[in-house]
């Protein structure tokens, strides 16, 4: 079961508390679920509410997603690049595939110490190729191929790295940890919790 709502006492006396509501009121976004057309409009939505409200505040997106579908995500990620309010991205547990390629929208881009993230090339998916001719096999080809090449720029514009080098890694599952990420570009940083533990310790 996932807990959405939360009961607790205020000024105005004991109150329910949606949790995703909770978190959107501290400009805070979460991408715990696949990348889907439904996922990435409610994302969209809390986006640009949150622009509307103030957009000179940091918007944080904490990411722990397998990926999903390229194009609804690329929808996200352009927004967020063009948001005018400072992007945080998060990686919280995995950020894979597409939403490997969301957390590099962040202006800032950490990882919990002992997440990963996982970068490969696109795939055909949630369709069949029964019965396609081979000039329609080819030209969905074409389609991703093009869409491979989106990928690996925008990969080569976070890190710095060749196209060359990015399209022979991403043939297959590439993944890096915390501190790899960190080395190869991906991430700015490893996020600090040094002082939740001193904290914890007084």
């Amino acid at each position: 079961m996932i807990l959405t709502n939360i009961v607790r006492d205020s000024v105005r006396g004991t109150e329910v508390v949606n949790l995703k509501d909770y978190f959107l009121s501290r400009r805070t976004l979460l991408l715990t679920e696949e990348v889907t057309s439904e996922t990435m409009t409610e994302l969209i939505l809390g986006l640009l509410y949150l622009e509307s409200e103030d957009n000179s505040s940091e918007i944080t997106l904490l990411i722990n997603s397998p990926g999903g579908d390229t194009s609804s995500g690329l929808a996200l990620f352009d927004l967020l690049r063009a948001a005018r309010s400072p992007v945080r991205t998060v990686c919280i547990g995995i950020a894979a595939s597409m939403a490997g390629i969301l957390f590099l929208a962040g202006d800032k881009r950490e990882m919990l110490p002992h997440t990963r993230l996982m970068l490969h090339d696109p795939s055909i998916s949630y369709c069949s190729v029964d019965n396609l001719k081979p000039h329609e096999l080819q030209r969905r080809l074409i389609e991703l191929d093009k869409v491979r090449k989106d990928l690996t720029d925008i990969v080569s514009q976070s890190t710095g790295k060749s196209t060359k080098i990015l399209e022979k890694m991403t043939r297959e599952d590439c993944f890096f940890s915390a501190q790899e990420a960190v080395e190869f570009g991906l991430a700015t940083g490893i996020a600090d919790l040094s002082k939740k533990q001193e904290e914890d310790t007084l």
